[in-house]
């Protein structure tokens, strides 16, 4: 506490922050100022939830940029004055298991390298518990890789419900499945330890300490200690844990299980691609991902899901359900729960949440952050962990809390909309999708036009490959000559007019290069040939391979690009987000390049360990000596990387320009982290684990841009209906939607759909709930369907998505079906 009220004093001087005003704001319109409605933001490291709601009422704090999942935190903020709250639901807590094995380098048995004894956690851990009792009902039971608050699980219910009744909490089942997988692997057990060889078998589960995972860990140690294991609990924080489970060789034996958790820091209307980033090596560079085995089978279908090769919408779901079955089999990773996440923050300042990532997976933070009466002034903001990985921009940290503030310097082609996921033009014009006929692909946003052609042939100019010995682009017609390849899709993307106008926060301005430049780096890091190869970045490349088809630049002013690809979404919004480049500044990534190359740093953690050398690191540590040894090269030699290319694109005495800019910048910031969004980074304090950002004054939107994405309008549900139905009766079930106690418009909302399951859980109807008229929709069970339940419990299940919110929303009623009562006896007289 103290040190991070020295902190935030030191930055912010004699002025005063609280929750009557803010210092040095001023009323004002926010369309009248450009950038960030706010002067500066520092960021503190915080991990006690405890002490949330006081830091913010004294207003030492304004916003918290970590989710309230402990319930006794929860109900405090919801009974301040002066704290709110903004939910989000997609956070998720999950068991990594190392797959490595089934011996460690050390010769010790890793029992989780057999799929099986993986596959029976799912049925140990009893989830409803986690739910209830450690998250105090803040979470809801989660057994599969699909956030259950996104579209996907409600266009999958039937099966997921199918699949959450087969792994149900089974303790029975799963000592059998571990008795037995233990026993394969030639374990014996001597009173009631699991040995092998002659020793104890021996599980290291790793545990985070900073929130409700602690408990987590220590219910799942409990639950293995019981079946047999010695098991060691190694407590850590998020830094302390990264290092061994996400950084280490996953052979070395430094853990077998991790109380892993996940953040989608937005809305993901298309989790396809899911399976392969968590269950494949081509999800990530790291040397867990790359241990992964998965059976034969399911790698291919992940692989075909994260390429979207199917044609229709229905094979679509057809390879999701076989995907999920087969995950479950798998379970590298076992899925407990889905929170409930309340970010806090004073109640007199807005910012856009995110559905899924709350205020730290919002993109639009940086662009909506004020004081609801002011202009300006500043605010402190706290996070749980910050700078706990190195920051570059190739394949630097990837902890969310890091991310939301890069999310604050890096300014995109396109932000996601925090409600529904789909994508809006931040820096484009407009784009035009072109897909193959019947490609199920579709179109909500205006900005976006969609047609289809019967073939789409890419042209003989398009650029498909890079040649790392020759240091230039290779185009279709001499990859290809005369048979040029087709594509599913091909989107053209006009920028915004002024494009090439904006500026670095170094004040060097905008150019091609930058657009260029990290096209030819992801490239160069595929090549076994180029100093710059990196076997880790190599899964993740052949699967843009895979698909990738060419792209070329059709004109520079405007600028106008056209991808051709073999990869669909189904929202042809977020095929424009997914494919549209974003600039980095060309003379920050040469400086990592040169250093790459000489063998003193390395852009990723994997490549960093094999080299053993130091993790680049823009923003501290000893990377910063480095960088700046080369700079100084850089900046003698005017130095271009693949001059090639770059140089007939680059402006006249630019890269003198460009050195001179970041080398004045490094002497006055301390590091060389340079970005074009609406705050830059002022100041890091390593020590102290905090930053400064600071408004971006060229920054060019007017501060009023992304405002209206303050409220998400949730459909909120009431359902009602009989408790008890006798057989050969029909039934009625009336829904009600309303929002904040208005009927829900019918034209926004997309599907009311409804399962009934009859006593045994099987699912016995599924079908469309009908609409009567604004926010009323009704189910009629017919005397057939009622019939066929017999007699016993039954629960009618509906869920409800909406055009205004990609969350789904969820209602169940439960009712008896009993047999008909036989009609009276007539009675005659006496």
């Amino acid at each position: 506490m103290l040190v991070v009220l020295i902190v935030a004093a030191t930055f912010l001087g004699t002025e005063r922050t609280s929750s009557q005003g803010a210092a040095g704001a001023t009323p004002g319109d926010p369309a009248e100022r450009s950038g960030a409605l706010v002067d500066q933001v520092v960021f503190t490291q915080e991990s006690d939830m405890g002490k949330v709601s006081g830091l913010i009422e004294g207003g030492a704090h304004q916003v918290f940029a970590q989710g309230i999942t402990s319930a006794s935190v929860f109900h405090r903020i919801r009974d301040s004055q002066r704290v709110v709250s903004d939910l989000s639901y997609g956070s998720s807590v999950e068991l990594s298991l190392n797959p490595s094995g089934p011996e460690f380098d050390d010769g010790s048995l890793n029992p989780f390298h057999v799929p099986a004894m993986r596959e029976a956690l799912n049925r140990l851990v009893n989830r409803s518990y986690i739910a209830e009792e450690i998250y105090g009902g803040l979470a809801v039971p989660r057994y599969l890789p699909i956030n259950t608050a996104f579209p996907d699980f409600a266009r999958l219910a039937d099966v997921a419900r199918a699949l959450e009744l087969e792994y149900q909490h089974d303790p029975r089942a799963a000592a059998d499945a571990i008795s037995e997988t233990m026993r394969d692997l030639g374990a014996v057990k001597q009173a009631d330890i699991w040995h092998y060889e002659g020793r104890p078998v021996r599980l290291i589960v790793l545990i985070r300490t900073e929130d409700e995972r602690r408990r987590v860990g220590d219910y799942v140690a409990n639950l293995l200690e019981d079946q047999g294991f010695r098991v060691e609990r190694r407590y850590r924080t998020a830094e302390e844990a990264s290092r061994i489970w996400i950084a280490a060789d996953p052979a070395s034996g430094q853990w077998h299980v991790y109380t892993g958790g996940w953040i989608s820091p937005s809305i993901n209307r298309d989790v396809a691609a899911d399976l392969a980033y968590y269950y494949t090596p081509r999800g990530r560079a790291e040397a867990l991902w790359q241990a992964y085995e998965p059976d034969p089978e399911f790698d291919a279908l992940a692989d075909r899901l994260q390429r979207r090769d199917y044609r229709s919408w229905s094979e679509r779901q057809a390879l999701m359900a076989r995907g999920l079955e087969l995950a479950m089999k798998d379970s590298s990773r076992v899925w407990l729960v889905d929170q409930l996440n309340a970010w806090p923050r004073a109640e007199n300042v807005e910012l856009a949440a995110d559905l899924a990532g709350g205020t730290a997976g919002s993109a639009l933070w940086p662009y909506t952050l004020r004081y609801r009466d002011r202009v300006g002034g500043n605010m402190v903001m706290a996070a749980p962990s910050l700078l706990t990985e190195p920051w570059n921009p190739v394949s630097g940290s990837g902890w969310i809390f890091d991310r939301m503030v890069l999310n604050a310097i890096e300014d995109s082609a396109v932000m996601p909309d925090p409600f529904t996921g789909l994508y809006w033009p931040q820096r484009l014009a407009e784009a035009e999708v072109t897909v193959e006929e019947g490609v199920p692909v579709n179109r909500t946003l205006d900005w976006v036009s969609l047609d289809s052609a019967a073939e789409i042939t890419v042209p003989g100019d398009a650029w498909i490959d890079w040649d790392s010995s020759e240091g230039r682009f290779v185009t279709v017609d001499e990859a290809h000559g005369d048979e040029p390849p087709t594509a599913r899709s091909r989107i053209r993307i006009r920028y915004e007019d002024g494009y090439f106008d904006r500026y670095w926060h170094d004040g060097s301005r905008v150019s091609l290069a930058d657009i260029l430049l990290p096209w030819i780096l992801s490239y160069e890091r595929a090549d076994e040939d180029s100093p710059l190869f990196d076997p880790a970045h190599v899964p993740t490349f052949e699967v843009h391979r895979q698909h990738f088809r060419g792209w070329r630049i059709v004109s520079e002013s405007p600028l106008t690009v056209e991808i051709y690809s073999d990869q669909i979404y189904p929202d042809a919004e977020n095929m424009v987000g997914a494919r549209a480049p974003s600039a980095q500044p060309w003379h920050m990534l040469a400086l990592g390049i040169r250093a790459e190359r000489a063998g003193d740093l390395a852009f990723s953690s994997n490549k960093a360990d094999r080299m053993q050398v130091d993790w680049l690191n823009l923003v501290g540590g000893p990377s910063l000596s480095i960088l700046n040894r080369h700079l100084e090269r850089s900046r003698n030699e005017n130095y271009v990387p693949f001059a090639g290319v770059l140089a007939d694109v680059l402006g006249e005495d630019e890269a003198r320009q460009r050195y001179a800019a970041i080398s004045d910048w490094y002497a006055d910031r301390g590091h060389f982290l340079v970005g074009d969004g609406p705050f830059y980074l002022h100041s890091v304090h390593a020590v102290e684990r905090s930053l400064v950002l600071r408004r971006f004054e060229d920054f060019p939107d007017p501060s009023d841009k992304w405002l209206r994405f303050t409220r998400a309008e949730i459909p909120e549900l009431s359902l009602d209906g009989p408790l008890v139905v006798e057989q050969g009766e029909e039934a009625e079930f009336r829904l009600s939607i309303t929002f904040e106690g208005e009927p829900y418009a019918s034209e926004d909302i997309e599907a009311v759909r409804y399962l009934l399951f009859d006593g045994s859980g099987e699912l016995a109807v599924r079908g469309d709930a009908s609409q009567n008229d604004d926010g009323d929709w009704t189910v009629t069970l017919s005397r057939g369907q009622i019939e066929a339940l017999g007699a016993g419990a039954n629960s009618l299940e509906f869920a409800v998505t909406s055009h205004r919110v990609a969350l789904p929303s969820f209602a169940t009623h439960g009712f008896a079906t009993v047999p008909a009562r036989r009609a009276a006896q007539s009675g005659g007289g006496e």
